[in-house]
């Protein structure tokens, strides 16, 4: 498998044709139909059984939308269990068996791609995961999304790689495409690079310049590692009224019950 693997999307080439949809479905047993629009669908298209989509924009502009796989991973630094990891190779998978169902992942992620599966009796976070596991393998040699796209409007390699080509197309046709790699850089870079010729802001990247080389978990960490302790508060709580309101029927049901106290009645006794 290589190392740092990387994707490269040509906004300018895709045809919004959905072979990439259709063929991560396929890849990792996801349901060929979507069901209709709920709880956990964004407007992009993604969600808990939908790990790539064709997001499209005014005039004919198609943007395939998925994991970013950040170089820095927000959701991994927010993840209390471990559930999600950034794997040594580079990609950042998902392990269901381990999860709480906090969600603070959905919380951290600005491009919103994780999504929880609300209709699961046993819910878990779901994204993509670069077919890691069947790359590791050796079982195939790119994601099944890039192998799919019949424009080459996706393509796999080492980020190294990828950068080179990115840039070599910008150099060759400098009328056809924005001087911008988005991805190289932005939120301390991601292993899915973008080149186009509309501006992607609406990807999350509203202010490249504004978070270059800053990594998300720098962002995000200030404000998620208050709430462990709100659920420890709200735990030893729930524990305490618990406890109080379980021995008051005990003693009712042995008819030990002690007599209110003043406090209870509302007053005192005079």
């Amino acid at each position: 498998m290589i190392t740092d693997p990387c994707i490269l999307n040509d906004v300018t080439r895709c045809i919004g044709c959905e072979e990439c949809v259709a063929a991560c479905k396929k890849i990792n047993g996801l349901p060929a139909e979507d069901p209709p629009p709920r709880v956990g669908h964004s407007k992009d298209g993604l969600s808990a059984t939908r790990w790539t989509s064709i997001f499209r924009r005014p005039g004919g502009v198609n943007v395939r939308k998925q994991c970013r796989h950040c170089l820095e991973p927000a959701c991994v630094s927010v993840c209390p269990v471990g559930a999600l990891q950034k794997t040594p190779e580079g990609p950042v998978i998902y392990d269901k068996s381990v999860c709480m169902g906090c969600r603070y992942c959905m919380m951290a992620c600005p491009y919103g791609i994780p999504h929880y599966e609300w209709s699961s009796v046993n819910p878990s976070i779901r994204k993509c995961i670069l077919c890691h596991e069947k790359l590791k393998s050796g079982e195939i040699d790119r994601p099944a999304c890039v192998t799919a796209c019949p424009k080459e409007a996706t393509l796999f390699g080492s980020r190294e790689a990828m950068l080179a080509e990115a840039r070599r197309r910008i150099e060759a046709q400098p009328g056809k495409y924005l001087p911008h790699i988005w991805g190289e850089h932005e939120f301390g870079g991601t292993s899915v690079l973008y080149i186009s010729n509309v501006d992607l802001s609406f990807l999350a990247w509203e202010d490249p310049e504004a978070f270059e080389n800053e990594p998300l978990p720098e962002r995000t960490w200030n404000a998620l590692r208050k709430v462990p302790y709100e659920f420890l508060g709200m735990g030893a709580f729930m524990t305490a009224a618990w406890w109080i309101i379980d021995r008051r029927m005990r003693l009712e049901r042995e008819g030990t019950v002690p007599p209110p106290s003043s406090e209870e009645k509302g007053g005192t006794d005079e």
